[in-house]
């Protein structure tokens, strides 16, 4: 596991305060990369460096997008944190330690792995969910399952610091950009070959990034990937037009 190659990534968040105490939460587990999905002039500096208190700098160099997609190109996997289930909510949720394992071999190989924290008062929406590429669950009493947003990050942040002590070698996974440009290489060549009649590509693409970024591919794995996609639809090009001769 390598912490330097860990995102933290929160989306909407609302409360200053809480984006401080997410910094400490941080830097308690020497987790140092934040990237805010919003504005950094709707936040209130002074309020988050309270909460913060001696992790401020992780404010400082926080990062902001317009959307997850964006946050997390560079990384090879975005885990996007719920506590509800649902055909829309990635189905199968990961536990923490679940993740963290996964994510140790990404990141002892040289990938980066994003995890994903919602608004403070909604969480992730089903439309923000979709642009993850799994789900992580915290388990906790269903009585009163909502944890505080930086309760969740400490919860998997140590989580995470603990997986540091495994050691993890071997290849560097490709990023999340470049999954995105082998999903739509596959689809242009399912397309070629009519594989789509109407409708289907845009659930067929989300059925791919989420089957390959949990894969954690090389590049010579999405290149022959790719390739084998292109042989197919060169073939079928070919019977098709000996057919109609």
């Amino acid at each position: 596991m390598d912490l330097g190659n860990v995102v933290i990534i929160l989306c909407r968040p609302e409360e200053s305060r809480n984006v401080g105490a997410v910094c400490r939460a941080m830097a308690n587990s020497n987790l140092r990369t934040l990237r805010i999905v919003g504005r950094r002039e709707d936040f209130d500096g002074e309020k988050v460096r309270v909460l913060a208190i001696h992790a401020a700098c992780i404010w400082d160099e926080a990062q902001f997008f317009g959307s997850i997609t964006e946050a997390a190109k560079d990384c090879v996997c975005a885990a996007g944190t719920t506590r509800r289930r649902g055909k829309n909510r990635k189905g199968k949720l990961l536990l923490p330690e679940e993740f963290t394992e996964f994510a140790g071999r990404i990141t002892g190989s040289g990938g980066k792995a994003a995890l994903v924290f919602g608004n403070e008062r909604t969480g992730l929406t089903d439309a923000e969910l979709s642009e993850c590429t799994m789900g992580v669950t915290i388990p906790s009493h269903a009585d009163f399952a909502s944890l505080n947003l930086s309760h969740a990050v400490q919860i998997m942040a140590y989580h995470l610091f603990r997986e540091t002590q495994r050691d993890y070698t071997g290849y560097t996974p490709v990023p999340l950009e470049r999954i995105d440009g082998a999903v739509t290489h596959i689809a242009d060549s399912l397309q070629k070959i009519g594989f789509f009649s109407v409708t289907g590509r845009p659930q067929m693409e989300q059925f791919w990034r989420t089957i390959l970024s949990r894969a954690a591919l090389s590049e010579g794995e999405a290149r022959y990937l790719e390739k084998i996609f292109s042989k197919a639809a060169g073939l079928a090009g070919k019977n098709q037009s000996g057919r109609n001769l």
